[in-house]
Formats: structure tokens, C-alpha cells, sequence
């Protein structure tokens, strides 16, 4: 790889030309096909980062989905449930480790990660490669394909699907530089490494921590570490399941995250699984159908956009079904990239199911925030370490 520099498209509009990535040494990637933009470049060297620690923090093959630079999904590669492969619209397909962990990433939310772009941590696989050429998304970075992989892949989008190939053993300078306005910008990269030091000083009453737990909550923390700030994350299984991203109060983090997670609880619903599709609706369609299912209210529009992807329409779930079901989910893990200022977001996480806490402490409420986990049974961490990520 002697590239220095590498044409863009166009930036983050296509008015905004002309556009390019550059070093001061040699690029660390390559692009094998198509012809990546400026925002996928952010999705990619961004996503990378995070698949690449999940891979040295759990020892899995990791996977992201990647939609204007936040995570959309990220997970590490646990096997597949049937009820999982299912809501998945996995079916009998083979699906080696890494196909497990882009299958959970893109899993995670599914409507988001229409579009996205994919980061996996090892050798792009056969069984991976179908995966992802049967979903719509806009581009792929991974440290090296299989042969046969790479030539599937390279038909995607009528031969045009970006796919860019990253050197795994690359390390960026200690220092980062931005520009914004004529200004520029200057920190040192964000280099702490997120693993179970982060998770020893438990303050609630509780402080029974299983592995599962441990690994849900470092996959939520590294995913926290590449998601734009203010954010909190839900992670369940090995996987992302709610991200709540970019917003200005904590508690519209919290909401938007336990949302997504509800959404995700109720996707294996068996009046879900068992919906009867019309014939030839794609997947995208039926994530959009699925999602109406769920909300309490349907303009008429979107009653006839419902109502219109099924050979025979069913009724939508009741709010008192929805609560049944949600009530059933317990054990997942909430990582909040700065401190909660009041009780509400523990309040609202428990809703949807949350037990195990990380968030870095140092409210002038603390000790509200810490009843509210005791008095739910949770178990808070205080990390210590704010994660910004902007």
C-alpha cells in the first residue's frame, strides 16, 4: 500500500467538491471496488476502530453497521438462535462466526441499518459475503477477502459496491488534528483501552457480576467510544441492541436507546415470526411493516402501507401484549458515555429490562442515581472515564 492520497466523490453534499483523504505518509487502506465518498470514509475509519478493539478486548470475530458516523448495530460473533436466524430473515443459510457477528450488528436495528456501512474484524468469508449481498448497504471495510468472496462482493450495486481493504497491523500517530473553519484542532487520539478494569468498582448494593455481563458491557462501551455524543448504549447477547446517539439531553439518550431495544425484544415475538408476507416483498419492506406493528397509532397512510405487506393482514399488537412480552427480558447491559444526572435514566432503563450499569460517576446526584439501580436490584459501575466521541 504507497497511496498517499485518494479522491473522494464528493464531501459530505455533492456540492461540496472536490473532496479527497490524504497523509502526510502512506494510506493504510486500499479501495478494491467502487468509489467510496467522504461520509464513507468517516463510517469506515471509524467502524474499523471499533470492530478491530471489540476483536482484542473479547477474542470474537466483530462486525458494525455503520450509519453517518455512529453504530447503528456492533456485536461479536455468538452463534445464532433459530428464533434470532429467524428475525433475522436468516433462515437455513450457513453462517460462519463473522456472519454471526454481522448478522447481530445488523440486527440490532434493522430500519437504521438500511444503507449502512459494514466494518468486520477478519477475512471477509463466503458465508459472510452472501450475507451482506442480500442486504442494501453502501459499503464494506475489512482487513482481507477470500478470493471467491471478493468476486461475489465486487457485483453488488451493478459493480460499483465500495469495498476497501484495511491494514490490521496500522496504528495512527498519539495525536489527532481536525480542521473546522479555518481552525484547526488538536488532541491526543483516544487511545484507553475498554476491557473489565473499567468495571471493578461496582457501587451498589448488588454486586453480582456474571462474565455475560461483563461482555455485554464492554460491547457497549467500545460501541459507546465511536458514537456521537451524548449517547447511551443496550447491549444484550454480545450485541448492540439500542443505541441512542447524538442527542443533547441524557434522558433522550436513554429513551432512544431503550426504544430500539424494545423493538428488538418484540421482533421475536411469535406473532411476529409467524407473520404471513405477501408474496415477493423484500426485506426492507417487511423491517418497515414490522416497526408499524409496534406503534400504538397509524396515519392512513401508513395503515395502507401496512396493511399491503401481508397475504392476510393482522391485527397489531396491543399496548398490553407489548408490556407481557417486554416484561419477560431481564439481564442487559447499559454503558453511558458520561455521567446521569438524575434518577430518570435508571428509571427508563429498567423498563426495557436493563440490570448491569456502567457510566463514569461524578454527578452532584450520585447517590440518587445509585438508589435508584439499588432499589430496581441493578448493578452500577462507576468507570471513572467519560467517553466523549465528537
Amino acid at each position: 500500500m504507497t497511496q498517499e492520497e485518494m479522491a473522494l466523490r464528493y464531501g459530505c453534499n455533492p456540492h461540496q467538491v472536490p473532496a479527497r483523504v490524504y497523509s502526510d505518509g502512506v494510506l493504510p487502506f486500499r479501495v478494491l471496488n467502487g468509489s467510496p465518498g467522504y461520509i464513507n470514509m468517516l463510517d469506515a475509519l471509524n467502524s474499523w476502530q471499533l470492530v478491530k478493539e471489540l476483536k482484542q478486548a473479547l477474542g470474537l470475530p466483530a462486525a458494525a453497521s455503520f450509519k453517518h458516523v455512529s453504530p447503528a448495530g456492533a456485536a461479536v460473533g455468538i452463534p445464532l438462535s433459530d428464533t434470532l436466524r429467524k428475525a433475522y430473515f436468516i433462515g437455513n443459510m450457513e453462517i460462519s462466526a463473522l456472519a454471526a457477528a454481522y448478522a447481530r450488528a445488523r440486527g440490532a436495528d434493522r430500519l437504521s441499518s438500511y444503507g449502512d456501512w459494514i466494518a468486520l474484524s477478519d477475512t471477509v468469508d463466503i458465508p459472510t459475503a452472501k450475507l451482506i449481498n442480500r442486504e442494501v448497504s453502501d459499503g464494506l471495510i475489512a482487513p482481507g477477502y477470500e478470493p471467491e468472496a471478493l468476486a461475489m462482493l465486487k457485483e453488488k450495486k451493478q459493480g460499483r459496491y465500495p469495498i476497501v481493504e484495511i491494514d490490521a497491523d496500522y496504528e495512527p500517530r498519539e495525536m489527532e488534528v481536525k480542521e473546522l473553519f479555518g481552525v484547526w484542532f488538536e488532541q491526543k487520539r483516544n487511545n484507553l483501552q475498554v476491557n473489565d478494569d473499567l468495571l471493578k468498582n461496582i457501587v451498589t448494593r448488588n454486586r453480582e457480576l456474571p462474565d455475560s455481563a461483563v461482555r455485554d458491557l464492554i460491547v457497549a462501551t467500545i460501541a459507546l467510544k465511536y458514537t456521537q455524543s451524548n449517547s447511551v448504549c443496550f447491549a444484550y447477547e454480545g450485541q448492540v441492541i439500542g443505541a441512542g446517539a447524538g442527542q443533547q439531553s441524557r434522558i433522550h439518550c436513554t429513551r432512544l436507546a431503550g426504544g430500539k431495544a424494545d423493538r428488538w425484544f418484540l421482533r421475536q415475538h411469535p406473532a411476529i415470526l409467524d407473520l404471513r408476507w405477501r408474496k415477493g416483498i423484500g426485506r426492507p419492506e417487511r423491517d418497515n411493516a414490522i416497526d408499524l406493528c409496534f406503534q400504538d397509532e397509524l396515519t392512513s397512510s401508513e395503515q395502507e402501507s401496512w396493511a399491503s405487506a401481508f397475504e392476510e393482514v393482522p391485527a397489531r399488537m396491543s399496548l398490553q401484549e407489548k408490556k407481557g412480552w417486554l416484561s419477560r427480558f431481564s439481564g442487559v447491559a447499559l454503558s453511558s458515555d458520561a455521567f446521569f444526572p438524575f434518577r430518570d435514566c435508571i428509571d427508563r432503563a429498567y423498563q426495557s429490562g436493563v440490570k448491569y450499569v456502567v457510566e463514569p460517576g461524578g454527578a452532584l446526584r450520585d447517590e440518587d442515581v445509585i438508589r435508584a439501580c439499588d432499589d430496581y436490584g441493578m448493578v452500577m459501575i462507576f468507570s471513572k472515564t467519560r467517553l466523549f466521541h465528537h
